[in-house]
């Protein structure tokens, strides 16, 4: 009876796939299974609803900041980097879906040679001229030996198939890191749009500052001068004098830094779209207000910033990898069987290769196993191990970082909210003197130099609401950033 060999037994051993299979991220939160319901610093001025993802800045109301936003999207260096790495990332995954498929090629080769004539010596001529009669009309003799042309057409496939699913983890692993790139772009992204408010903000108040700066300066100097005049005549001492000089000198002396200011501002927005410095000089140079956040701010709960935070998601993708590689090194532990199959055709003329007769076939399956590998395939299972809990800790980390991100980001701008609604009762205040003062001036119930010095305390009062504000308007930013928005979702 006739022996078959059959390969059903090792094909169905293709629905075998090693490694561990991915359950999804772990808990990273201590014991708990699931985050806080609330955020702990959050209090009752902001809103539970889920913020929009996307172009938060259009909640300042400044165009001019959305113009640079979406400028810096659409040109800023560092996220066009991302987006290359994701594009990398996705043509590794479609290369490795491909590497499942078979693999076939086609060849067509032409071959000419001259072989030299053997001289076996004049006893053995006539035996040389019967051989010769039987080397075929595909060679001819000449002077200097035979011309010998063969023509051939070869199509040769194979095909590892894939029995404990080491292609199908590799695959696995391509695919998570590619979604990891992705989300990589995304926290790109969330990062940028911060950092072009940040500028934004602070060339607005660098500007603001730069006025008042200036206003007290002028303040100061008409101070000065009646002090001065007071000084010739007598009633004023050289004490005050020497005073208000050094007010005058100590404001001059801010006014260079916050120019140098503006300007530092103005070449960062500019990089920050993608232009060289001085770009925009002009468009900016017109000094405007510092933006105000919205009176109702959404901050959402744990869970949704953990699912919305884009360095979270690349945190998880990561391990998903690093966890699918553990299945590829497994499958290297087990056997290998590759299938190959050759056809050709082909002779000493053009008409051979349409000569069925000259085909040639052949079919090869291997069977490939490396049993001696002396711990080799285990000390990368191990490896691979030991990658994937350095994935589950930094995931780990990435989650309590953006909790903490969050929770000190909302006490921040609880602060600075409270310190803002302080100091612009203590500019109103210092309005009202200033008005009271101008009434009793006119009246003839009080100096200039009280005056002055009223007018003073009030652009001081000015000064330090502006920057408070200032503050107030970067911690919002802050806040944005800490609650994972600012991105949009990549083109396939």
């Amino acid at each position: 009876m006739r022996k078959q060999f059959s390969l059903i037994p090792l094909l169905l051993l293709g629905a075998c796939t090693v490694g561990p299979n991915y359950a999804g991220p772990p808990k990273a939160i201590g014991s708990a299974a699931t985050p806080p319901a609330g955020f702990v610093r959050a209090d009752d001025t902001l809103a539970t609803t889920t913020p929009a993802v996307a172009d938060w800045w259009t909640t300042l109301n400044d165009p001019m900041l959305t113009w640079l936003e979406e400028r810096a999207l659409e040109s800023n260096p560092n996220v066009a980097v991302a987006q290359a790495r994701l594009k990398q990332a996705r043509s590794a995954l479609r290369l490795e879906r491909a590497n499942q498929a078979p693999n076939a090629n086609a060849s067509a080769t032409y071959l000419h040679a001259n072989l030299p004539e053997l001289n076996l010596g004049s006893g053995n001529a006539e035996q040389g001229g019967a051989n010769g009669g039987a080397s075929g009309g595909s060679a001819s003799g000449s002077g200097g030996g035979t011309n010998v042309d063969f023509f051939n057409l070869g199509f040769d496939a194979s095909w590892e198939i894939d029995l404990f699913g080491g292609r199908r983890r590799t695959v696995e692993a391509a695919r998570a890191s590619a979604e990891a790139a992705e989300a990589n772009v995304a926290d790109a992204q969330v990062s940028l749009s911060a950092d072009v408010a940040q500028a934004y903000v602070g060339l607005r108040d660098a500007q603001q500052r730069l006025i008042l700066a200036r206003e007290a300066s002028k303040m100061q100097r008409d101070t000065l001068n009646l002090t001065l005049q007071r000084f010739n005549n007598g009633t004023a001492s050289q004490l005050e004098v020497e005073r208000l000089r050094n007010q005058v000198e100590s404001t001059d002396a801010q006014i260079l830094p916050l120019s140098s200011s503006v300007e530092t501002y103005l070449n960062a927005l500019a990089i920050l779209i993608g232009e060289a410095p001085g770009t925009l000089d002009q468009r900016l140079s017109q000094a405007g207000q510092v933006p105000l956040p919205p009176a109702q701010v959404a901050v959402g709960d744990p869970t949704a910033l953990l699912q919305r935070r884009p360095d979270i998601r690349a945190a998880e993708r990561n391990l998903a990898a690093q966890t699918a590689r553990i299945g590829v090194a497994e499958a290297a532990k087990f056997p290998r069987l590759n299938l190959m199959g050759i056809i050709g055709i082909g002779g000493t003329s053009l008409d051979s290769l349409t000569d069925l007769d000259n085909l040639v076939t052949l079919g090869a399956p291997m069977l490939q196993w490396n049993v001696l590998n002396f711990g080799r395939a285990n000390a990368r299972v191990g490896q691979a191990e030991g990658a994937r809990d350095e994935a589950e800790a930094r995931y780990r980390g990435a989650v309590l970082s953006a909790l903490r991100d969050a929770e000190d980001s909302l006490s921040r701008f609880r602060a600075r909210r409270n310190t803002v609604a302080t100091l612009a009762r203590a500019k109103a205040s210092a309005d009202r003197s200033a008005v009271l003062m101008q009434q009793r001036y006119r009246a003839g119930a009080a100096t200039l130099i009280d005056t002055l010095d009223a007018e003073r305390q009030r652009v001081a009062a000015q000064q330090s609401l502006s920057q408070a504000v200032a503050g107030l308007t970067n911690d919002y930013v802050a806040l944005q950033k800490a609650l994972g928005l600012g991105w949009r979702a990549p083109q396939s």
